[in-house]
This record gives C-alpha cells, sequence and structure tokens, in this order.
C-alpha cells in the first residue's frame, strides 16, 4: 500500500455531521428522476461510467474538516506541513463559506425541497474533488504561504474593482465592440485591444496577453469570442451570469501548476478558435458548435491536479475508483463543468433536454482529450480521410470533427513559434519533474518522462512530438487539404523538432549538468536569426 493512503484516507467514505453529507463511491442515490431531492438541478444528475454525477466529494467538506483538526491542534511550528498553511491562510474563507452554506441549508430543508442526507452534496457539487496533494516542494515555509494568500485575496478584490467600476453590464448596457474590454484596466484597454484584434493569428502571444488582463486571459478571451461570433444573442444568454460561469472556471484552475492552468486553458481555446475558421470547417459549424467547441475547450483541464493518472490509481485517490481508472481526469473536468453551467445558471432559462444535450456533448468532447484514446481517434480520423466519407452537413460528423479540433488544440504547442513552443515545453517538463519530486520523496517508483535526473527536456519533447503530435497534424493537414495555417504548423513542428534534437545531442546523457538548464545553455544555430527562432516567426505572421 502507498504512503499516500494516509493521506487520502482509509476508505472513501467521508461524514460531516455539521453539513450531513454521507457519500460513498459506487453507490448512487436512489431517488427518482423526478424526486424533489433533484429540484434545484432541474433533472436526474448526468453520469459518467454509470455513476452518478453528484457522488464526487467536495473539496469544501475537505477544507471544514482540515481546518477543525487545525483547530484541535495540528502541527506546530517549522515543522508544520504546506496543507496547514494553507487552511489558515484561507481560513476566513473557509468560514465565510460555511455559514453561507449553513443558511441555503436551512432554507432549503425549511421549504421541504431537500432531504439532509444529499442537501450538502447538492450544494457544493461543484468544488473540486482531490485531497490537497504537496506539489509545491521547494515552497513549503509558512512566510510563502501566507504571501501566497494575500496575493489572492489582492487579486480578488482587483478583479471585483475592476468588474462593478467599468463593467457596463451593471448599467444595463451590453459593450458591443469589442465585447470583452469591460474587464480589463484603462492602462492596458489599448494594449489588450490591439491584441485581441489579432486574436485569429497563429503566432498570438498568449502569455503577453495574460499580463496585460491581470491574470485574467482566459475570461476576457472567451468572452470576446462569444461577441465576435454572437453567442450571447443567439443563445439569449445573461451577461452577469456568463461571466459568472467563466470566472468560476478561471477560479478553479490551478495557478501553481506550471503547465496545466488557465493560462494553458485560454492557448487551447485560442487555438480552437483558429481552427474554427478554416474554411473547410467555419462555413459548415452551427452556433451550437462554435458554442460547445469554445466551451470545451476553456474548461477541458478545468480543476487539473497536476498529477497524472496513473500516480491517482497508485496513489488509491477516490475519483480513480470513481471512474474505474478510465478516464479519471477527464472525467472530473467534466463534472465539473457541468456543475459550474448548474451553479451559475448559464443554461437555466434553456428547456431540460436541451441543456441536458449541450452537457453531454461538452462530456464527449472533453473525454476525447484523454491521451490514452489517441490512437482510437486517430486510427478513425484516418478510415474518413481515406474513404472520403466526412459530410459536414451531418451533426455527428461535425461533432466528430470537433473532437479532432480540441485534441489538436489541446497538443498544438509544438506547432507554435519556437520562442512559445519552448516556453510550454519546459512548463510541461516542470509539472512532470515535480510529480516524480513527490513519488521520490514517498519512496515510491517515479513514473516516466518525470525523473529530472534522467529524462531531459529535448528527449521528452521529441518522444512527444514523434509519437503524438505527427501523426495527429499530419492527418488534420490532409482533412484542411492543406490550408495556410496548416502549412505554418506544420512547418513550425518541424522546425522544432529539429532544434530539440540538436539540443539533445549537445548535452548528452554524460553530462553532469542538470537537463532542466538546457534552455539556458542553448546554442544559436546559424541562419535561424539571433533571437532564437526569429525565422520561424516570420512565417507564422498574421496567417488568418
Amino acid at each position: 500500500m502507498p504512503v499516500l493512503e494516509g493521506l487520502w484516507g482509509p476508505d472513501l467514505r467521508m461524514r460531516d455531521a455539521g453539513l450531513g453529507v454521507a457519500v460513498e463511491a459506487g453507490v448512487c442515490p436512489e431517488e427518482a428522476p423526478h424526486s424533489p431531492v433533484w429540484g434545484p438541478l432541474r433533472t436526474p444528475p448526468i453520469t459518467c461510467g454509470g455513476l452518478s454525477l453528484a457522488l464526487e466529494l467536495p473539496t469544501l467538506i475537505r477544507q471544514l474538516r482540515a481546518a477543525w483538526r487545525a483547530r484541535k491542534g495540528g502541527p506546530r511550528g517549522p515543522e508544520r506541513s504546506q496543507a496547514s498553511t494553507w487552511v489558515e491562510s484561507d481560513k476566513e474563507e473557509v468560514e465565510e463559506v460555511k455559514h453561507d452554506i449553513e443558511d441555503r441549508r436551512a432554507h432549503l430543508e425549511a421549504d421541504g425541497r431537500l432531504n439532509t442526507g444529499h442537501a450538502g452534496v447538492l450544494l457544493v457539487e461543484r468544488r473540486g474533488s482531490y485531497p490537497l496533494i504537496d506539489l509545491r516542494i521547494l515552497k513549503t515555509s509558512a512566510q510563502q504561504g501566507e504571501v501566497e494568500a494575500g496575493r489572492r485575496k489582492v487579486k480578488r478584490q482587483l478583479s471585483f474593482q475592476r468588474y462593478c467600476h467599468a463593467s457596463r453590464l451593471l448599467r444595463g448596457l451590453v459593450p458591443h465592440n469589442p465585447g470583452s474590454l469591460h474587464l480589463l484596466d484603462d492602462d492596458y484597454l489599448g494594449q489588450a485591444a490591439h491584441m485581441l484584434s489579432k486574436v485569429g493569428t497563429w503566432n498570438f502571444d498568449i502569455f503577453l496577453f495574460d499580463r496585460l488582463t491581470n491574470g485574467h486571459s482566459l475570461v476576457t478571451l472567451m468572452c470576446h469570442l462569444f461577441n465576435v461570433y454572437g453567442l450571447v444573442h443567439h443563445f439569449q444568454l445573461d451577461m452577469v451570469k456568463l461571466h459568472r460561469f467563466l470566472g468560476m472556471v478561471q477560479e478553479d484552475y490551478h495557478s501553481q501548476n506550471p503547465y496545466h492552468n488557465a493560462v494553458h486553458a485560454a492557448d487551447v481555446t485560442q487555438a480552437m478558435y483558429c481552427y474554427l475558421k478554416e474554411p473547410k470547417l467555419a462555413e459548415q459549424l452551427s452556433p451550437l458548435d462554435v458554442f460547445l467547441g469554445l466551451m470545451a475547450a476553456a474548461a477541458h483541464d478545468v480543476d487539473h491536479p497536476g498529477v497524472n493518472q496513473p500516480f491517482l490509481i497508485k496513489t488509491r485517490h477516490h475519483l480513480a475508483s470513481l471512474y474505474q481508472n478510465t478516464s479519471v481526469l477527464e472525467s472530473h473536468h467534466w463534472r465539473s463543468t457541468v456543475g459550474m453551467l448548474r451553479e451559475s445558471g448559464l443554461l437555466s432559462h434553456l428547456p431540460a433536454d436541451v441543456s441536458q444535450d449541450m452537457e453531454q456533448q461538452l462530456g464527449s468532447l472533453i473525454l476525447a482529450t484523454d491521451i490514452s484514446r489517441q490512437n482510437e481517434f486517430l486510427s478513425t480520423f484516418r478510415e474518413h480521410l481515406d474513404n472520403q466519407d466526412l459530410d459536414l452537413q451531418q451533426a455527428s460528423h461535425r461533432h466528430f470533427i470537433l473532437q479532432i479540433a480540441l485534441k489538436c488544440a489541446d497538443v498544438c504547442n509544438p506547432c507554435r513559434v519556437w520562442e512559445l513552443s519552448r516556453q510550454w515545453s519546459e512548463r510541461v517538463c516542470e509539472e512532470f519533474y515535480r510529480q516524480g519530486d513527490l513519488e521520490k520523496k514517498f519512496d515510491m517508483e517515479i513514473s516516466p518522462m518525470c525523473n529530472q535526473q534522467a529524462d531531459s527536456v529535448p528527449a521528452i519533447q521529441i518522444g512527444f512530438i514523434s509519437y503524438i503530435v505527427e501523426p495527429l497534424f499530419e492527418e488534420w493537414h490532409r482533412f484542411t487539404e492543406p490550408s495556410p495555417l496548416s502549412q505554418t504548423m506544420i512547418g513550425h513542428l518541424h522546425k522544432n523538432k529539429a532544434r530539440w534534437s540538436r539540443l539533445r545531442h549537445a548535452h548528452a546523457p554524460s553530462d553532469t549538468q542538470t537537463h532542466t538548464h538546457t534552455r539556458a545553455e542553448e546554442p544559436e544555430p546559424e541562419g535561424e536569426g539571433g533571437g532564437g527562432g526569429g525565422g520561424s516567426r516570420g512565417e507564422g505572421k498574421d496567417i488568418p
């Protein structure tokens, strides 16, 4: 049994007397679909792998339990864990949420709409469901924890002030041109507007855009794209609910993850927008297709814990048991997205069957990003192209292409210009190395590609490009027949792979220096510009 058993708990059943919650993995609520218990949800929760959507354990319960243990006398002094630091830094926020839930529960029970056994589950369905994982091994001091907590509070305060000060929505006016700039500070308005005017170009710098939007790149980008496509008007969306939903999604990405964070979600969303504009696809897409594609891209990795599925399985994480070790993270991303949709009420004005169908299609798109299903989708895609039987007039075929487009957007980093591609490569490898350090810390077998001493960034990237990215984008290249964007992406892909190969040979395994320092010691090849990929950047300029 792994050492982390104590971290997850001896079983999958957790109780909280204060909230009246009792959840057990594999046991679905027995209420009928039209039972009053599902009143606030309007429809029975959809299922994944035969398990109820409402079963996943909310992190809020664990926060309250952790806070209670801290009051009873947890670790003290310099040996205190990161979890204790985290609990203290967020204690006020936890208390506020706890009181809010108790008030809501009392109100609902007074109305007779919920019984005690399920009130807590339904009210806090959305929040993440994994116990805290100590991924920031190098940042364990109480002082750093307090600084991080302070930054989060300042960030939330600035966001609220910006929204109240600049939003025309609160005065009943919907901004039209451009649609998302009410989210920005005046100092950055011009620069962000200029970037948004070029959001459809392949060399879009999402890192710069995130800085210009004060860390709100995902919300700002999604609001802008929804206005570009007229989705707010088409689906009669409430702009306040839309902003609330997007804020939930952005907040539930973990900023401490080097790779799987809200900036990655914004990058995938921008790439998805570029693919939706492909001439062969754009003319056939319906507003529903565009809505689902953008929403799936924005939420496809929400609440990602920064570790992979094998890690969750071998540490006996309750999510692995809940989803039966199949598409564990992807199922969690989908379930979390549906929970946020229902909590925000974004689709509450639509008929129940329509909103439930949209939730199911979102799940189909998000589950397609499971890398273990790569060969399944690739072989089907290749077969369609060989037989030339793709008919984009059919909704099922358009949905399949959206799945392929989302898969491409999710792994498109090696197809970006070198400056952006290298940053993403270093970030994902840093996340791998953190998992490896965590496994080493608990005397577990280090997962493949997670050993910083044996797996270099160039070696990881060459393998990833060769076995995952190249086969997928070669078929996408065929599908687009090929488009200028597809030609640009393939060009960057080949150049970046060659560059990683040179770096790999320049730093042989016998080199005693740490592999993560490779980027600082890179020899500048002749003929590629003095800025590290300048020639590549020129080819990718302003591709529509």
